[in-house]
């Protein structure tokens, strides 16, 4: 059944008309055309879809919609402000915490609320903060010293 939810999406009040049941993952890349959440596993996984709910990472995959309703919910596409990238951001590109680029979002805002919840975390806690996070291609020595990196910055690299 189809109902009115309203949300906040990348820092813009979003009102929307579905089925909420409906998974949030589909929704963001389907009618909203945000294709940086991933579809990998489908089951939680892997980490290709995390988006960011009230500052905390979690799989849009295994979300429904109206578990988003008046939440504050954002996506790789919206971490980035005015041009310029976030500071977790920027420390993946410094440190090449990147290749193929399928797993980049998820890991970032992963990283994102691990700092947010914990500005300073150890490499062990890093490691397993990461821990759920697949990436095909191997770069996760890479991912550790670029959270490592921004987590040395102000605010544990979570100011913008």
């Amino acid at each position: 059944m189809e109902e009115t939810v309203r949300l906040t999406l990348n820092g813009k009040p979003v009102t929307l008309t579905t089925d909420t049941d409906r998974s949030l993952l589909w929704v963001l890349r389907t009618d909203l055309q945000l294709t940086g959440p991933k579809y990998g596993c489908g089951e939680g996984h892997c980490g290709a879809c995390t988006v960011l709910v009230n500052h905390e990472s979690l799989r849009a995959c295994q979300m429904t919609v109206k578990e988003v309703a008046g939440k504050d919910v954002i996506t790789i596409e919206g971490l980035a402000q005015n041009g310029t990238l976030h500071p977790i951001q920027k420390t993946f590109v410094d440190h090449d915490a990147l290749q193929c680029g399928f797993c980049t979002p998820g890991m970032i805002l992963t990283a994102v609320g691990l700092l947010h919840e914990n500005p300073h975390p150890t490499v062990q806690e890093i490691t397993d903060g990461m821990e759920d996070n697949l990436c095909r291609c191997g770069a996760y020595k890479h991912v550790v010293q670029a959270i490592v990196a921004a987590s040395e910055k102000p605010q544990g690299g979570t100011a913008r």
